[in-house]
């Protein structure tokens, strides 16, 4: 099943991969896209089939570059923009299967934050991760970096807008395992092939008791109204009055 700027497939292992399909835009994200992602995450959520989810794109250079500062919008725009990309990181967060991102080439801003909103991530040798939110004046980024990589990695990633390569990602846990560029989609795969051979409950049960212990579906849904009241409040970039 494939939309207009994505493309969603299961194979018969139970693995679903979801693909952004916008390479010459480096897959920025828009509106439109945003409301594809949710629409296949809310699909893999209620098909008893898929077991595991990844996340990639059908061009190994980028996973995304983030949300798309072109897109013409005007504030109401704007608002639903920030309030969409907050449903998705709180849909992949509050997703019961486990979910694994393919970290190819730039996976920047919300492409960045989609990445951490997964459980496992493979990164590949031309990763460039970048949260570049304090440059742009966009709080977003705290809710899952915090225990993701520890608070000193994350203020530093956060407050610098830092460009990470894969070996850094990898040192610091960000990535789980590393692999050649054009192959860190296929390395996901078989990453989720070997979580998807545990039976689906057990798999279920432990992400929910690790979230509720961590606390990260509250601390997503906290940041995401963050967001949205910044952008509200009228001083969020990109719309034009």
């Amino acid at each position: 099943m494939s939309g207009a700027l994505t493309r969603y497939a299961v194979d018969e292992h139970g693995v679903a991969l979801l693909q952004l399909d916008r390479p010459e835009r480096r897959n920025a994200i828009n509106r439109a896209m945003l409301r594809e992602l949710l629409e296949h995450l809310r699909a893999a959520g209620d098909d008893g089939a898929v077991r595991v989810l990844v996340i990639s794109s059908t061009d190994h250079m980028a996973l995304s570059a983030g949300a798309d500062i072109r897109e013409q919008v005007d504030r109401a725009g704007a608002i639903e923009r920030i309030t969409l990309f907050a449903d998705l990181y709180d849909e992949l967060t509050n997703f019961a299967k486990p979910t694994v991102a393919a970290c190819h080439g730039a996976t920047v801003g919300g492409g960045a934050e989609i990445a951490v909103a997964c459980d496992l991530r493979v990164g590949g040798s031309n990763l460039r991760l970048r949260f570049p939110g304090a440059g742009l004046g966009v709080p977003v980024g705290p809710a899952r970096l915090a225990t993701l990589c520890g608070l000193s990695v994350a203020k530093y990633l956060l407050l610098t807008s830092k460009e990470v390569a894969a070996d850094e990602a990898l040192r610091w846990g960000i990535v789980h395992r590393l692999a050649p560029s054009q192959a860190t989609e296929r390395a996901a795969l078989t990453l989720a092939a070997q979580v998807a051979e545990h039976p689906p409950e057990s798999v279920a049960t432990i992400k929910r008791m690790l979230h509720d212990w961590d606390g990260v579906v509250e601390r997503s849904a906290a940041e995401g109204r963050g967001q949205i009241a910044w952008q509200s409040e009228g001083t969020g970039l990109g719309y034009q009055d």
